[in-house]
């Protein structure tokens, strides 16, 4: 049976991202998946946590699809995290809700990958850096997936780099869906390698 994936979308600025565009025009295009983009629907940030909640709970797969903000989600994601994910309901005494769901991080990174390295630029691997992400899926008892990323976004919309990384990514979703996808041969990757 076909797993319910929801693309969770926060971009505050998308018409500057080549990158993030495509990779929403992809997510939105792929059947079986629900895209939610954040921004559009909640530009005063007023969240409706009831809905997304319930949306949560009708996927089998959420996919928090983002640029990386210093080395974090966008604000309107954390806010989203910070009130939809509650005492409860995701996690905690009788939080269950999320349990057993995978959890993907689909993420953009202007710089390059070896800026992402105790030696490089950002002195910290990418994986490392979305730890709190990783620790939010296991406080909620969800499967985490290691990240998808593109690095120096930028830069690969003037190649074919963006184009083959937004062919893996539909093939990506679709394995989700499909489940071909074998969570437990990724879960030691640094970061989700994948080619369909």
């Amino acid at each position: 049976m076909p797993r319910s994936i929801l693309v969770l979308f926060a971009h505050p600025a998308q018409h500057r991202s080549e990158a993030q565009t495509l990779l929403a025009r992809i997510a939105r295009g792929v059947p079986g998946v629900t895209f939610a983009d954040l921004y559009a629907e909640y530009p005063r940030f007023d969240i409706d946590i009831d809905r997304e909640q319930a949306r949560l709970a009708a996927h089998d797969v959420v996919v928090f699809q983002h640029p990386v903000y210093w080395y974090s989600t966008p604000a309107l994601l954390k806010e989203w995290q910070d009130l939809v994910l509650e005492y409860g309901w995701a996690y905690g005494t009788g939080g269950t809700a999320l349990a057993g769901k995978l959890f993907l991080c689909a993420v953009t990174a202007g710089g390059p990958e070896e800026a992402y390295a105790a030696s490089g630029y950002n002195r910290f691997p990418l994986r490392v850096l979305l730890s709190p992400l990783e620790q939010t899926a296991n406080l909620c008892g969800m499967v985490y997936l290691p990240p998808f990323v593109l690095f120096a976004a930028r830069r690969a919309a003037e190649g074919a780099a963006l184009a083959l990384h937004a062919a893996r990514y539909r093939r990506l979703l679709e394995a989700l869906r499909d489940d071909r996808l074998d969570p437990a041969r990724h879960l030691g990757q640094g970061l989700l390698e994948f080619a369909g």
